[in-house]
């Protein structure tokens, strides 16, 4: 909203009209307070939105970050590892140098 020079000076003698010049500092220091006290409301406003939106946020990325660590920890191959290695530790008997074994019976 742009406001010519013309414009300007009509709502000025307007409000000296109405008001008189004994309380026109008064109206501008009342105005200038307004002013700033809805820059401040709004300031409040815009950080609240901002906290409000941004708390979403932060949970769903410790999620992620979460999740990301678990899938870094899980090992598949760690217990197809283990099985493995549980099956070798099986001593293995080699059955023609052991005299106790007496195999298969024939007929």
């Amino acid at each position: 909203m742009e406001l010519s020079i013309g414009e300007m000076l009509l709502v000025a003698v307007a409000i000296v009209v109405l008001f008189g010049p004994d309380k026109l500092p008064q109206i501008a220091r009342d105005l200038g307070q307004g002013v700033r006290k809805m820059r401040g409301a709004m300031e409040d406003v815009k950080t609240e939105i901002l906290k409000e939106t941004d708390n979403p946020v932060s949970e769903i990325k410790k999620e992620i970050e979460r999740v990301k660590k678990a899938a870094q920890d899980y090992d598949p191959m760690a217990s197809l590892n283990k099985e493995a290695l549980a099956e070798r530790e099986i001593p293995k008997v080699d059955l023609a140098a052991d005299d106790t074994h007496e195999g298969p019976v024939s007929r």
